[in-house]
């Protein structure tokens, strides 16, 4: 069986890309199962403005360390009232040490406050990148959801913004939604799914 090696140390993430590959003729990897532990230089690498830029990146990084074909991921909130913030800055969006999830929440509430319907608008979005090396081009995957931004968290499934965000294809939020059902819908499940079927017709 091919591996396959995903760039991310984000539990959440590899709790959902498990979920959303389940049937996927590769074995999925991720840094610690290939002996690579977390080192310092990583916290400089998502320095690019867009979320393909980030996530090819993470996938070069991750390749040169482990000589495998590796996914680099990267995917945020945009609410389009605030210019598409928190977007690439939606992992850092407080300035926080500890909960950050949580303080992301009450920053993106506070600057909320008092917005009417049509300024909660948003889109969850996610690019992802595959690096083969070997000289050849790395290929990107997208994927986006719409939604709008809840007045209070809702549910206390998922993680990162999920309570927060009401999904206009399962009229719940992503916080309340089974994981099932969000991964259905959900930029990051579009995306892999994207990939794992270029991955059919172009296997490894």
């Amino acid at each position: 069986m091919s591996h396959l090696l995903f760039a991310t140390r984000s539990t959440g993430k590899q709790r959902e890309i498990r979920e959303i590959l389940a049937d996927f003729p590769y074995k999925v990897l991720f840094p610690d199962d290939v002996g690579l532990p977390e080192d310092p230089t990583e916290i400089g690498i998502e320095t690019e403005s867009t979320f393909e830029g980030n996530a090819l990146r993470k996938a070069e990084y991750f390749h040169r360390k482990s000589r495998l074909p590796t996914v680099g991921e990267d995917a945020g909130l945009e609410v389009f009232s605030l210019g598409g913030a928190p977007g690439v800055r939606s992992k850092r969006f407080a300035l926080a040490t500890i909960n950050q999830d949580q303080a992301n929440n009450g920053e993106l509430l506070r600057r909320l406050s008092g917005a009417p319907a049509e300024r909660r608008r948003a889109q969850y979005r996610c690019a992802a990148v595959l690096v083969l090396g070997g000289g050849r081009v790395p290929h990107t995957f997208e994927g986006s959801c719409p939604g709008r931004i809840l007045m209070e968290p809702q549910g206390t499934g998922g993680f990162g913004y999920d309570p927060l965000f009401f999904s206009e294809e399962l009229q719940m939020s992503f916080g309340d939604a089974p994981p099932e059902k969000k991964h259905a819908v959900s930029h990051r499940g579009k995306a892999i799914r994207s990939l794992a079927e270029w991955l059919r017709i172009h296997p490894l």
